[in-house]
């Protein structure tokens, strides 16, 4: 590793940002370099200016992509570098307001029981029962699970931030049952071990990238045509109580959510929601006299 990228790395600790956004800021910062074949620090604003030309004109890079290469390209070069260069200012990636995918309650119930695999099954029912992250459900703990108070302490989630949410009470015993099978002491979901090693010896959990695959493989045994991934599966969470009857701020809790604005947009996503509204106007409206 360079001593530019070591520097950059050691900043990004200090600043308490997560290890994925860290590998997304470097990857922006080597996708810069590969374009000019020089190291970034010998560019100037105004290479970089082409650059963001480039990216929004000639590759067309979605707005996401552009916001993740416009915040590594800053932190790099004010806080790694110490330039302030008003450029960096003046990009703004559009601003966009796409509405997730939800799968109505038969369909997560049809591609969970396309899963085979322990493991992934109840690893993925618990991110659904739970309206978990992925990499919160993958990293889930033993000592995590309240069965007294049938709660799951959600620990280092997105901010830092930890939380409690609900423990299903149809969940908690196909856990005990999971759990029976390898009796990890710490990982709830323990990657499979090699050479015929006990499960109990596992030295992390399953990983991120095998969870995603066993879902994509379900949702195409299971022949529902929405583009779900494992993270459908929160929204999916969130819409399903928003319906039951659930208010939006005991819903933003359950999330973690910072704005109660982040949770609001699941209300675009339900008929029944909408349907209830407008009986109650009516009810309000009834004795309107115009």
């Amino acid at each position: 590793m360079s001593k530019l990228r070591q520097r950059m790395f050691e900043d990004m600790q200090l600043r308490g940002l997560a290890a994925k956004t860290q590998q997304a800021y470097v990857g922006a910062v080597q996708q810069l370099a590969a374009f000019y074949g020089r190291s970034p620090d010998n560019l100037n604003e105004a290479e970089l200016r082409q650059y963001f030309l480039y990216l929004k004109n000639e590759k067309h890079v979605s707005a996401s992509s552009l916001r993740v290469a416009l915040c590594g390209l800053k932190f790099f070069y004010e806080r790694t570098l110490g330039r302030t260069w008003p450029l960096l200012d003046l990009v703004r990636p559009p601003h966009e307001e796409k509405l997730p995918v939800v799968l109505s309650p038969a369909e997560v119930q049809r591609i969970l029981s396309c899963l085979h695999t322990w493991c992934y099954r109840m690893c993925l029912s618990t991110i659904y029962g739970c309206g978990l992250r992925l990499r919160e459900g993958v990293e889930l703990t033993v000592p995590a699970l309240d069965s007294e108070r049938m709660l799951v302490h959600v620990q280092h989630g997105k901010g830092a931030k930890d939380r409690y949410v609900p423990l299903p009470a149809s969940l908690l015993p196909q856990l005990r049952h999971y759990w029976c099978r390898h009796r990890h002491p710490v990982w709830l979901f323990p990657a499979r071990t090699r050479n015929g090693m006990p499960p109990t010896t596992a030295t992390q959990p399953i990983s991120v990238s095998s969870v995603q695959k066993a879902f994509r493989a379900a949702r195409e045994a299971s022949g529902v045509q929405k583009p779900a991934t494992v993270h459908t599966l929160r929204h999916s969470y969130a819409t399903h109580l928003l319906e039951a009857g659930v208010s939006l701020r005991v819903i933003q809790a359950y999330l973690g959510h910072r704005s109660p604005q982040t949770t609001a947009r699941y209300t675009h996503l339900t008929r029944q929601v909408e349907v209830l509204a407008v009986e109650a106007l009516n009810r309000v409206m009834h004795n309107l006299q115009w």
